[in-house]
């Protein structure tokens, strides 16, 4: 544990809440992931591929965390875990509310051409993701890095002048 701690530069224990949120959600992750491979109900294979994609998917992770942290500037390596939690939930949260407001809102396929409900769809998704990227961003701790984050983002579509 010692090792672990180091490395992630874990200074305080309640720090290793976003480790082990990571493995929790990796697991979940490979689980659902060998539900999809493997359609037959054999507990022994959809497991065993769990744990294979378990792995695999842990040694991307990793990868593209070495890549990450050179450009993305953290006081911690833990922090990064933590960014990739909020990009997760974030990504999950903008769909899980977004459908239930455009019902909300009368769109539908039924009353709109399918491209332009996608289009609509798409759009207010977006518009979700952005403030809910920032305000789970403060949840988590990381409220400075996605604030950056969104106005650099902001900038490269067109919003300059409203973020001076």
């Amino acid at each position: 544990m010692k090792k672990f701690k180091e490395y992630w530069q874990i200074q305080k224990n309640w720090q290793l809440i976003f480790p082990f949120l990571g493995l929790v959600g990796l697991g979940y992750s490979s689980l659902k992931l060998s539900k999809i491979f493997i359609n037959d109900e054999n507990i022994v294979f959809s497991l065993l591929l769990s744990v294979i994609l378990f792995f695999l998917l842990l040694k991307l992770i990793l990868f593209i965390f070495r890549k990450l942290e050179k450009k993305w500037e953290v006081s911690f390596k833990w922090e990064m875990i933590s960014i990739f939690l909020v990009f997760a939930i974030t990504g999950s949260s903008s769909i899980f509310i977004g459908k239930p407001l455009i019902k909300l809102m009368g769109i539908n396929k039924e009353n709109l051409p399918t491209y332009v409900y996608w289009a609509l769809y798409i759009v207010l998704g977006f518009i979700f993701y952005q403030v809910l990227l920032v305000l789970i961003g403060w949840i988590f701790g990381q409220y400075k890095f996605f604030w950056n984050f969104e106005k650099k983002m902001l900038r490269k579509i067109g919003f300059k002048r409203f973020l001076n």
